[in-house]
């Protein structure tokens, strides 16, 4: 029972430490590589608005939460802000007067595309410390871990 408890115990220690690693490590690289957004005037919310817009096309407002990983509710004030700065445009669905879709204007297209190679460079950067098989490595070990299922 004692090398139950020692055996849970490190292995406690050892998840907590690797947790702590990984979140410091995140925040860091974020800090660093959101210079050029913050320069730019944008948030990390805003960017990445703007560039899911800019890889993928026009997307419900729905559809770019989810692939930025925020609320729609927090979405909505984003591209309020966006739209606002003339970086976006909302268009009503013609079939269905519900259903609204994000475009990127012009301004907007050239801003992220300006935006986007600075930040790109300061990724490459960050990863450029890890080798080929290590990059390999740490972003299927990321994957593996985003992909857990809830509980």
């Amino acid at each position: 029972m004692i090398g139950d408890i020692m055996t849970n115990s490190s292995s406690t220690k050892r998840a907590l430490n690797t947790y702590t690693k990984l979140m410091r490590a995140a925040e860091s690289v974020t800090n660093r590589t959101s210079r050029a957004m913050t320069a730019a005037g944008l948030t990390i919310s805003q960017f990445g608005v703007l560039e899911a817009l800019y890889h993928k096309g026009p997307l419900c407002q729905r559809d770019i939460a989810a692939k930025i990983l925020k609320s729609t509710g927090n979405m909505t004030m984003v591209i309020d802000n966006l739209e606002k700065n003339g970086l976006v445009r909302r268009e009503r669905d013609t079939q269905d007067r519900r259903f609204l879709t994000i475009h990127l204007t012009d301004q907007g297209t050239e801003l992220i595309d300006r935006v986007f190679a600075d930040v790109e460079t300061a990724i490459v950067a960050e990863m450029s410390v890890l080798n080929h098989e290590e990059q390999e490595l740490l972003g299927s070990m990321c994957k593996k871990l985003g992909l857990k299922d809830d509980v």
